[in-house]
């Protein structure tokens, strides 16, 4: 138990840490450290990587695969090449953890009866699912809808969807995102982790639900219904199961499905989602009744974290980690799409970003000096089925989180072109911005917040699983300002991606790459992550800030230790 005295002092240093930290945009960077970055960050420094990471012999990197120990192996022996020490206990460089595979078999046709009718749902068409139990087989037994709105109950902002209806047995239908029409109310535009499908689901297992229908529309998710075909129609992989509870089925369906769905009993989409946009709403049970069984093909298998360790060169600072994270699965082998190419290769998702890891980590083992804290080149696994590998290396670190400095984490590079401007996703969480703004200024760029903030980008990668145990973290997504070309160019260019390669077997490796974005943007995180090596006081998240209050746990443990 931690006292109020200790709690007092933690805060204290905290303050001091901020205090230190906003003035280490005065710190200058060494020539030897700009010139280590052109050197060692170049377009054929990156290239091979990411060719050999996205090649059909790596079989798309699913996890537990042999592909899956191919990519481990190889980034293993590449951060054995350019000097770095294994990461974890007992001289191991990759961190193994257990994963539960799930196959599941749905039904082809998923039906609903309402007062007035009855609506069958297509599987892939209309819905897809997921598994909420790591068991042989799931029945969920005759069960009433309701729509609860976004399933949210957020104190901070005295917003409760629920009300404290009894919703045991239930399957809930719920929109996505959260309330965003007001500034002061949640963030407005920007997406908060209320928003999340993640969230949807955890938030209707508290209720006791046993199943949940995530209304799907290419706005509220950010993508198009491809990408929930592709993320979720095939194996799902989890880390075994605790003692949390959970759902039954946790299902997705497109909004025209739903607006059959709700006709068999004479609801209007339209007006349930206007009634959800207040704090005065409650529950609308539906009248509709379904029941679904399926069975699951189930796996025990492991999968690995792989990590290597750059000492730093301070006696006393070398305890603490800096840390270059970039998540190596992708999805694997899967379907088909339309010219008959079953590998999803990953190439920018995340290939690129484990380049930019061994990039960044070849210019700071080629520096004359070694940092003063230690950094750590981390490849998670898992990402793409939840941040496995990061949640599982938060809950299990190599060194305490109070020790853990930052978190900068890389996915998917910039393949476009040189941009004006940084995107830097957590702008405004932490005393990190000033040395963002410092390294993006003296690259002639800008630096920018999250230019689609209503996707909920921070809650979507690897840097979440370490903020939520209190580390701050920097997330960088490509500029929208590209040189050269008109404006309007470059977000269409992204949002083209995502709808044809995002989560596609076509995200490959081409000539239409251009790199030259992609070395600035390595050249600024190796920088940043010297910064941060060398800073006196540790980074610290904005008062205020969501995860103000992990990191306070973080460093009152140190004290207990």
């Amino acid at each position: 138990m931690i006292g109020a005295c200790e709690l007092r002092r933690v805060a204290l240093l905290s303050a001091l840490a901020l205090a230190g930290a906003a003035v280490a945009d005065s710190t200058p960077v060494p020539r030897a450290v700009e010139q280590a970055a052109r050197s060692n960050i170049t377009r054929a420094v990156l290239e091979a990587p990411i060719r050999f990471l996205s090649s059909d012999l790596l079989e798309g990197r699913g996890p537990g695969t042999r592909g899956d120990e191919l990519t481990r192996l190889y980034l293993q022996t590449r951060l054995e090449g350019l000097g770095l020490k294994p990461a974890f206990a007992n001289g191991a460089w990759q961190q193994p953890f257990d994963i539960v595979g799930i196959k599941s078999t749905f039904p082809k046709s998923w039906s609903f009866q309402g007062k007035s009718g009855r609506a069958d749902l297509s599987w892939r068409d209309d819905y897809i699912a997921a598994s909420g139990l790591q068991s042989p087989s799931v029945a969920v037994p005759d069960s009433e809808l309701v729509f609860v709105g976004y399933g949210i109950q957020a104190p901070e902002f005295k917003w409760d969807d629920f009300k404290g209806v009894n919703l045991t047995g239930k399957i809930l239908v719920i929109m996505n995102n959260d309330p965003d029409w007001d500034p002061n109310l949640f963030a407005g535009k920007r997406r908060l982790y209320y928003g999340r499908w993640d969230y949807k689901y955890d938030s209707a297992a508290r209720q006791g639900a046993v199943g949940a229908i995530i209304i799907h529309t290419t706005p509220s998710a950010g993508y198009p219904w491809q990408v929930v075909q592709s993320s979720w129609g095939g194996e799902q992989f989890e880390l075994p199961a605790g003692d949390e509870k959970r759902l039954r089925v946790k299902a997705w369906a497109t909004e025209e499905a739903v607006r059959r769905l709700l006709k068999t009993s004479g609801f209007d989409l339209d007006k349930l989602v206007a009634s959800a946009r207040s704090r005065d709403f409650r529950p609308v049970p539906l009248a509709i009744r379904t029941s679904i069984s399926f069975s699951n093909g189930l796996s025990k298998l492991q999968t690995a974290n792989v990590g290597g360790v750059l000492a730093g060169s301070d006696p006393k600072l070398a305890a603490e980690l800096v840390v270059l994270s970039a998540h190596h699965d992708h999805f694997g082998i899967g379907e088909p799409d339309a010219s008959g190419d079953r590998i999803y290769h990953g190439a920018d998702d995340n290939a690129s970003g484990c380049a930019m890891v061994l990039a960044v980590a070849r210019a700071l083992a080629a520096l004359p000096h070694a940092p003063r804290r230690t950094v750590l080149a981390l490849f998670v696994a898992g990402e793409e089925r939840g941040m496995l590998g990061s949640k599982y290396y938060a809950e299990h670190p190599n060194v305490p989180a109070g020790r853990i400095a930052a978190d900068l984490n890389i996915d998917e590079g910039n393949i476009f072109g040189r941009t004006h401007d940084a995107n830097l996703i957590s702008l405004g969480k932490s005393s990190l911005d000033q040395l963002a703004e410092q390294v993006v200024r003296s690259q002639g760029r800008v630096l920018t917040g999250d230019q689609f903030p209503d996707r909920g980008e921070f809650y979507r990668s690897d840097q979440f699983s370490f903020a939520k145990v209190g580390v701050p973290g920097l997330y960088f997504k490509d500029g929208v300002d590209f040189l050269g070309r008109p404006a309007g160019w470059g977000r269409q260019q992204i949002e083209q991606w995502e709808l044809k390669k995002y989560h596609q077997p076509s995200d490959k490796l081409d000539d239409s790459w251009n790199f030259d974005g992609m070395i600035e943007d390595a050249q600024r995180d190796m920088l940043l992550a010297w910064l941060i090596a060398q800073a006196q006081a540790m980074p610290s998240w904005k008062p205020g800030d969501e995860f103000e209050a992990a990191r306070t746990r973080a460093l009152a443990a140190l004290g207990t230790q």
